[in-house]
């Protein structure tokens, strides 16, 4: 097979050498001859000989981005087997076969259809292959070929970003490092120079430099100031073909900001401030505000104030506001403008973070002179204590003058004060004042033991100016005196066993006491002078604030002596010593052998049968609670007995009312007679209900007859009025049963079964004006007596 090559004279060295290429198959086809020849010829006459096969080619080229108007000849495919006279056919497959590569079978041309992009895809894989027409069989084995597409410089360099940001601190030296901007070319760096990347600056000298290599941007200029410029602007390039004549270019911007560093010390705008504040003013009061100024920014703008010197150091202070750098002239001591109307302070400024690289700029502070003036007002009258204790006996007598309290006018004029009691503190009025020299003194006896403490109000006032006046508490302490005897702490219970033995103790007794003495209780416990020795009983001073009750003798008897009476005299060690009596009640009870009580008099002998207090509530309760359920079971009972006497469906009679009146034809309005409804016998006869049981046999209640014909309505309405005004009609609804049928009927019968009987033959002939309902009648009974015949 041959192949030509029709390509640009100025590639040709690159289009055309043979190199041995191995098949995709090694199957020999049997049918076509042992000896092949392929050749890659353009017009000379060289050929390459080869046995077993006619195929030889590794790889072709073609430029990428071909822009002429008829299709890129890539080469031709040709095998000794084609004798030209188109038994043979030649397909195309892999890579874009078909569609970026075409082949005319019949010639075995191939052609690029596509202008080709060698950023898109370098290399195209293709296999090959010669059919015969006839047979379809292979004439050569198929075999594989390369095409790859040179580049050329159709792409320009762009960066990794749009925008670039940075920052440098500010005084940097120069060649510091700001940040690395970096380019790519999409063009192949192992052909040529399309690739290669240079870069430099547009825009930004000269402040700023960039290394054409590496894009690293630098600083060009040295000790850049924030202050005087913060922001800069810088446009690099990047150029290809090693930034030649004729490369392309691409182009981005930086925008780089000098960080702040403390390389400013702060100044004061003014070298003195003057203040003025009123002597009146309180403690932390804020008299005014003072700044420095520093260019910087953050933290090394930061500052603080103090007061290096002045005679106002020990009344005034400074603080530093945070938030806005100010320094706060505050008040630190009371002002007294009758002491000192003018002071002046010397206030530093410094920065807090200093930077030692700029030491050398000098110091990083300023100082400026505060003056402050105390202004004169007129002031509240001043205690000479912050508060006043004073303590008194609870004894003292009414009118004795306990304490003393003293104010003064700070001001020039020394005007005179007024004392007084806040009475809202006292309100008993226990205390009162001197108004002229505020000697304390009571109104009133004390009692430590109501209450041991008073904390009253004293108020000062200006006599020419009431508005000021000044308060003071003073703190009275009532100080104890023995004057409340000891008596015992509670009531004691005390019982002592028939069968005691001398020397046995009954009972342990405490006392109290209502004074509090300094050094404590100390009490003491004797018999009383009248009974010095008590036959039964002895009295043991415990030493410990109680005593003890003994029995002094063998046996007791409560029927000879249910109840003793010991009395104990107590008294205290303080002075005046106070002392009482005290008188225990010792009963006399019956106790097991192991001394428990078991009865006392008349009302152990009740606890001993086991009905105590409780016991017996319980009992009563419990009988009253039966006598409620026997009376709500009567009156039950009682209730059942007015149940209605009929109580059988069974009994229940009919109440169908007959008449006996027989009436006329639907014509006949004349017949019927409501005298009929009415049975005036029955109605006088008063008959009791037969649905309840009758309880009381009420008095016969006579009505007016109702003989004349009156109207139905008004009929209805009189027995509505009697059954209202009757006692013993029931209030609900009930069953009523009425047997009586009534009278005969006054209109008589219209049976003939008696007419044979009658006196005389009667008189039918009025059956005729009846209508024709009656017609058959008056037929019968109407006509001579010999038609009846």
């Amino acid at each position: 097979m041959r192949t030509y090559h029709c390509l640009p004279l100025f590639i040709w060295t690159y289009m055309f050498y043979a190199v041995d290429a191995i098949p995709l198959q090694d199957k020999a086809n049997s049918g076509l001859p042992s000896k092949r020849m392929m050749s890659l010829t353009k017009d000379d006459g060289k050929m390459l000989h080869r046995t077993k096969r006619g195929w030889m080619w590794n790889q072709f080229f073609l430029l990428e981005e071909y822009t002429g108007t008829d299709t890129q000849y890539v080469g031709k495919l040709h095998t000794d087997q084609d004798k030209g006279d188109g038994n043979l056919k030649y397909i195309l497959t892999g890579d874009g076969a078909g569609s970026v590569f075409i082949i005319d079978e019949n010639t075995g041309d191939i052609h690029a259809a596509k202008k080709l992009d060698r950023e898109e895809k370098s290399l195209y894989i293709l296999r090959a292959k010669a059919i015969d027409r006839k047979t379809g069989r292979q004439v050569e084995p198929e075999s594989e070929f390369i095409i790859k597409i040179h580049d050329i410089n159709d792409n320009e360099p762009k960066f990794t970003k749009d925008l670039y940001t940075a920052s440098v601190p500010e005084m940097s030296g120069v060649g510091t490092s700001v940040i690395q901007v970096t380019a790519t070319d999409a063009d192949d760096a192992n052909y040529g120079n399309s690739a290669k990347v240079v870069y430099s600056i547009l825009q930004g000298q000269p402040y700023f430099s960039v290394d054409p290599e590496s894009g690293i941007i630098k600083t060009a200029l040295p000790d850049m100031s924030r202050e005087n410029r913060e922001k800069y602007q810088v446009v690099i390039q990047a150029k290809d073909m090693g930034g030649q004549m004729g490369g392309l270019s691409g182009t981005t911007t930086v925008h780089i900001t000098l960080t702040d560093v403390n390389n400013n010390p702060p100044r004061f705008p003014q070298s003195t401030y003057q203040f003025n504040s009123p002597e009146s003013v309180p403690l932390g009061t804020h008299l005014g505000r003072i700044k420095a100024n520093d260019p910087d920014v953050g933290e090394n703008a930061e500052m603080e104030y103090s007061i290096a010197e002045g005679d106002g150091a020990d009344m005034f202070d400074v603080i530093t506001d945070k938030n806005t750098q100010e320094g706060i002239i505050t008040v630190k001591q009371n002002l007294d403008f009758e002491s000192k109307m003018l002071y002046t302070l010397r206030v530093d400024a410094s920065n807090t973070h200093p930077d030692p690289r700029f030491r050398h700029l000098g110091p990083f502070k300023d100082t400026a002179v505060v003056k402050i003036s105390v202004e004169d007002v007129d002031e509240p009258p001043v205690f000479s204590k912050v508060s006043y204790l004073i303590e008194v006996d609870e004894d003292v007598k009414e009118g004795s003058i306990i304490g003393q309290v003293t104010a003064y006018d700070p001001d020039a004029t020394n005007n005179f004060i007024q004392y007084s009691v806040d009475r809202h503190t006292d309100m008993d009025r226990i205390f009162s004042i001197h108004p002229e020299n505020g000697s304390i003194f009571t109104l009133k006896p004390l009692d430590r033991e109501s209450s041991s403490w008073h904390n009253i109000t004293i108020i000062a006032t200006e006599i020419n100016n009431s508005k000021q006046s000044s308060h003071i508490p003073v703190f009275i302490r009532i100080l104890d005196i023995n004057d409340h005897a000891p008596e015992f702490a509670m009531y004691y219970e005390t019982f002592v066993c028939e069968n005691a033995k001398p020397g046995q103790l009954i009972q342990t007794v405490s006392v109290m006491d209502k004074d509090d003495p300094p050094r404590g209780h100390k009490f003491f416990f004797e018999p009383v002078p009248e009974f010095p020795l008590n036959p039964n009983f002895t009295i043991v001073d415990n030493k410990d604030n109680t005593a003890g009750i003994m029995t002094r003798k063998d046996g007791y008897s409560r029927h000879k002596m249910s109840t003793y009476l010991l009395p104990i005299l107590i008294f205290d060690n303080d002075y005046p010593i106070q002392s009482s009596t005290g008188t225990l009640t010792i009963r006399v009870c019956a106790c097991d052998q192991q001394g428990n009580m078991q009865s006392c008099s008349a009302q152990a002998l009740v606890l001993s049968a086991g009905l105590s207090t409780g016991a017996l509530v319980a009992i009563l309760l419990c009988v009253l609670i039966l006598l409620v359920l026997v009376v709500l079971f009567a009156a039950l009972k009682r209730q059942r007995k007015k149940e209605p006497l009929i109580i059988s469906k069974d009994d229940v009679r009919d109440n169908i009312v007959t008449y006996n009146d027989e009436g006329g034809g639907e014509e006949d309005t004349q017949a019927f007679d409501i005298g009929t409804l009415r049975n005036p016998e029955s109605r006088e006869d008063s008959k009791l209900r037969r649905d309840v049981m009758p309880e009381t046999i009420f008095q016969i209640r006579r009505t007016v007859p109702l003989w004349e014909n009156i109207d139905v309505q008004d009929f209805i309405h009189r027995r509505l009025k009697e059954n209202d005004s009757d006692p013993s009609a029931p209030p609900y609804d009930s069953l009523a049963t009425y047997a009586y049928e009534g009278n005969d009927s006054i209109a008589d019968s219209l049976s003939s079964l008696e007419s044979l009987t009658a006196d005389c033959n009667q008189d039918y002939d009025y059956l005729s004006d009846w209508g024709p309902r009656f017609k058959k009648l008056a037929d019968m009974y109407g006509g001579d007596e010999s038609d009846r015949e």
